[in-house]
């Protein structure tokens, strides 16, 4: 199977998958409750994982519902942990709004990630030119943000006006973010929040990158190969497989029999 076959096989099963959950909706307000912590914290995580966090899932889970401080923790990690489930509760209201999706909401969802740790960057495109760690893609220069994000925009809007498969839209919000890289910090965590928000919108369940070793070097490999070889299918593939997993799991919790497509 060539990498376009797999691609139409995952956004296929994709497909299946949200019709049968779509067929269970409404689902009952306390099961939903469950479902949404479980998958907030895991999320909360994995994706601050992926940024070098290095608190558990258990104390991710105390930091965040219960308040607790981890001893010799970092205050900044314990805040990563907060901000980014305030995160995901404003792209949970913000999807099941009619409001437009904009640089606005982009900006909202990055001041969310760095509250309280870096207040003069947050919510703010960045002055500076930044390189990536581990990556040969250089991001452009700070003069050329404010054009780059008006037309990453408008190819997004392009993108739902010729039907294009929301699964590979959320892929585009997440890789197109991260090459511009607008911000001094933060832009992962924005990104992935940016490509969960439309996954929400469409109906579709949260995609869990994960944070581990190799989980994250096929991450980075996927993003390197879109930003400076052009070739943006292994992360669209990538995050059609976590959507595909993400569904099949949340159909599991319900108590439905999940075939492995």
């Amino acid at each position: 199977m060539n990498m376009n076959e797999e691609l139409s096989s995952l956004l296929h099963c994709c497909d299946t998958l949200k019709e049968r959950l779509s067929g269970l909706r409404p689902l009952p307000s306390d099961a939903l409750q469950k479902i949404e912590e479980a998958y907030n914290i895991e999320y909360t995580y994995e994706s601050n994982r992926i940024e070098g966090n290095t608190l558990t899932l258990q104390e991710t889970e105390l930091v965040v519902n219960e308040g607790v401080t981890i001893a010799g923790k970092s205050m900044r990690e314990h805040l990563e942990a907060i901000n980014h489930a305030e995160a995901i509760d404003y792209i949970r209201d913000f999807a099941k709004s009619d409001i437009e999706i904009s640089e606005r909401t982009i900006k909202e969802i990055h001041a969310l990630v760095l509250h309280g740790i870096n207040r003069e960057n947050a919510g703010r495109y960045r002055t500076v030119p930044v390189m990536i760690s581990g990556s040969t893609h250089i991001p452009p220069q700070p003069y050329l943000l404010e054009k780059l994000m008006e037309d990453f925009i408008l190819r997004f809007r392009e993108l739902e006006t010729k039907g294009t498969h929301p699964v590979l839209i959320a892929a585009y919000l997440h890789d197109e973010l991260v090459r511009i890289h607008p911000f001094i910090d933060g832009n992962g965590r924005t990104s992935r929040l940016l490509m969960n928000l439309y996954l929400l919108r469409k109906g579709y369940t949260l995609v869990n990158l994960k944070g581990s070793d190799d989980a994250k070097l096929g991450y980075y490999k996927a993003l390197e190969a879109s930003h400076t070889e052009k070739h943006p299918e292994s992360f669209q593939i990538l995050v059609a497989e976590a959507e595909k997993v993400s569904l099949q799991r949340y159909l599991s919790i319900l108590g439905e029999t999940v075939c492995r497509y």
